[in-house]
C-alpha cells in the first residue's frame, strides 16, 4: 500500500486538478505518440510527421495542444521549428508509461498486477 504525508485538502485539490488536466492531454492518440517521440529528445516538426505518420493540420493541432498545456517548448532554428519536453511532470509520466506498456519483456516474463 502506498504511503502518503498529510497533505490539505486545498493542496490535493489543486494537484488532482493539475494532473487531470495533463491526463486529458495525455489521452489523445496523436499526441500520446508526439510526446514519446519528443520525451526520446528534440525533434523538428518535419522528423516528427515522418516517424508518426501525422500530417499537417492534425499535427500543428496537436502539438499545439501540447504547447498550449506547457508540456513542449520549442525554438526556431531557420524555417524550422524544434520542440522538446518542458514539463519534468510529463516526462515522469512517459517513462511509467513506457515501462507499463512499451518496454520489451524477456519471453516467459509474467505481467505483474497491483492487488
Amino acid at each position: 500500500m502506498l504511503s502518503f504525508t498529510e497533505i490539505d485538502l486545498d493542496t490535493m485539490r489543486a494537484s488532482a486538478a493539475r494532473t487531470c488536466a495533463m491526463l486529458k492531454t495525455l489521452a489523445n492518440p496523436d499526441r500520446l505518440l508526439l510526446l514519446c517521440q519528443i520525451s526520446q529528445g528534440e525533434r523538428c516538426v518535419s522528423d516528427l510527421e515522418e516517424a508518426l505518420d501525422i500530417h499537417q493540420p492534425t499535427l500543428s493541432q496537436q502539438l499545439g495542444v501540447l504547447r498550449e498545456e506547457g508540456l513542449v517548448n520549442t525554438r526556431r532554428e531557420g524555417k524550422r521549428i524544434y520542440y522538446s519536453i518542458a514539463s519534468k511532470e510529463a516526462m515522469a509520466v512517459m517513462q511509467v508509461l513506457y515501462e507499463q506498456f512499451c518496454e520489451v519483456k524477456p519471453k516467459g516474463a509474467k505481467a505483474v498486477r497491483a492487488e
